[in-house]
């Protein structure tokens, strides 16, 4: 009976240690906005590969870039999947948006909320020198239903063509994200339109690890994250991350190349890590 409980009690203890070392599946995606004038790459065409890729390599949480709401509403009839995101241009449903979706049997959301980049962060409207935008962030807090263990999600996209819109943007996030997040457990996934060298991915480095650099097993992939719908781009330029606090474990990256008779899903690639919540 003595053997039977301890056996029984070193048991629970694995169980119990295997649950709290669970992975999460994270992920960045632009998904490039709806528009006909993408012909044969329009959403229509490709809203089930981009469906099929998420499924395949079964992402648990991921932010998103450039959705329309009903883009969002596209991939959310993936009934193990919800999302959350206000639109740029009025906080509600109009523009694009940073959504995150999100298995709804593996995470609760208990607090979630949106920023816009600009010197004005609490309403819509254009930052700095951005002349074409208005640039939101969304983020969560949400708990893991299977390790329990609590963490902030962040999903962002900065503008593409104001310097000083990208470089204050930088600083932007890193006091927003202290604001909201303080020293709980943190993962930024966005497109930055940045490489790794400028200031503002140097400045967000400053708080959170980018998971290329720390994950164990080498980068897969290319370098480049935009591929502009070309099969054979040579996606040199990395502008799409995963940043993550320095108490997650980062056990692999990866920039996915899956594309469907030579046609990718996006005209960015997505961004994907494994990771663990120490």
């Amino acid at each position: 009976m003595k053997k039977f409980f301890l056996a029984l009690c070193l048991m629970l203890t694995q169980v119990a240690f295997a649950q709290k070392n669970t992975p999460i599946n994270i992920a960045s995606y632009n998904l490039r906005y709806n528009t006909p004038n993408d012909g044969p790459n329009a959403w229509p065409n490709r809203k089930e590969n981009v469906k099929a890729l998420v499924r395949y390599h079964e992402w648990d949480i991921f932010g998103t870039q450039e959705g329309l709401r009903g883009q969002l509403n596209d991939l959310a009839e993936m009934p193990e999947y919800t999302f959350f995101g206000a639109g740029r241009d009025d906080g509600k449903e109009a523009g694009e948006h940073s959504a995150i979706f999100y298995r709804k049997d593996r995470f609760k959301l208990l607090k979630s909320g949106n920023f816009w980049l600009s010197e004005t962060p609490d309403k819509p409207g254009k930052g700095w020198d951005a002349t074409c935008c208005n640039r939101i962030c969304s983020w969560g807090k949400f708990q893991d239903l299977i390790t329990k263990k609590e963490f902030f999600f962040f999903s962002v996209h900065f503008d593409h063509q104001g310097v000083e819109a990208r470089r204050q943007s930088g600083h932007l996030m890193v006091k927003k994200m202290k604001e909201i997040a303080g020293n709980a457990t943190t993962i930024l996934a966005g497109d930055f339109n940045s490489t790794p060298e400028t200031e503002q991915i140097k400045t967000i480095q400053t708080l959170l690890s980018d998971s290329k650099l720390v994950s164990v097993m080498p980068p897969y992939g290319p370098e480049g994250t935009f591929n502009s719908f070309k099969f054979d781009a040579p996606m040199k330029n990395r502008i799409d991350y995963v940043f993550v606090s320095k108490n997650v474990k980062v056990l692999k990256y990866g920039v996915l190349t899956d594309a469907n008779e030579q046609r990718y899903p996006s005209d960015h690639q997505p961004v994907v890590i494994k990771a663990i919540i120490e």
